[in-house]
């Protein structure tokens, strides 16, 4: 399977140490430190909520130095989506993405999803909560859905060879697994007994389910 296009590789980051008041030396900001703030701001506030002047109260820099690294929110929005996007679309490259039975393909992907999210969980739950009321988030929803649609693909070709229970309806079972998966980020915290373990818990509980049949 052939994953969607990304976005060009953001320009080299470039540093500049600031001074505060009585000559009090600043932290350090580059643009990928600055993106972390960012995200951090935009999924507290919200993306239309956070103004350039909240981003930089939070980073302890002024406007003007802010600008000196991004011209302005917008773009560092479409530098978050990306790099979350980028890492679930990586994943549809992977040999055991794209080579064998298309269940033992599904699990893949859905393991490696769940990775992607705890190891990138600030920037794909921005992703997450994407409205589409701007370009740049129309862009990132489109994204989304190709990548929904691989996995509805692998959902159908698995009902197909029967390795998925007879009658299942792939674009259904797709948007449930989707579902599963993505409700990660409301709960999930780094560092919590059982963090390691849970790509493989959540495949086999999609795999197996929840309750016994009857």
């Amino acid at each position: 399977m052939t994953a969607a296009p990304s976005e060009p590789p953001a320009p080299p980051a470039r540093t500049r140490r600031a001074r505060g008041a009585a000559g009090a030396r600043r932290p350090v900001y580059d643009a990928s430190s600055l993106l972390a703030v960012a995200v951090q701001e935009f999924n507290a506030r919200g993306y239309d909520a956070t103004s350039m002047e909240d981003l930089s109260r939070a980073a302890g820099i002024t406007k003007s130095s802010f600008y000196h690294h991004v011209s302005g929110k917008e773009e560092l929005l479409r530098a978050a989506l990306n790099r979350a996007l980028d890492g679930l679309f990586a994943i549809l490259e992977e040999p055991a993405a794209q080579e064998g039975a298309a269940l033992d393909r599904l699990r893949h992907i859905i393991f490696r999803q769940v990775e992607v999210l705890t190891s990138e969980l600030p920037y794909v739950t921005l992703l997450l909560r994407v409205r589409g009321n701007t370009e740049t988030e129309r862009w990132a929803l489109a994204r989304r859905r190709a990548f929904d649609a691989t996995i509805a693909s692998l959902v159908a070709d698995a009902v197909a060879d029967g390795e998925v229970r007879a009658g299942v309806e792939p674009s259904l079972a797709a948007r449930l697994l989707s579902g599963t998966v993505n409700s990660i980020i409301e709960w999930y915290r780094p560092g919590r007994p059982g963090s390691e373990s849970l790509p493989g818990e959540v495949v086999r509980i999609v795999s197996e389910g929840i309750i016994p049949p009857a």
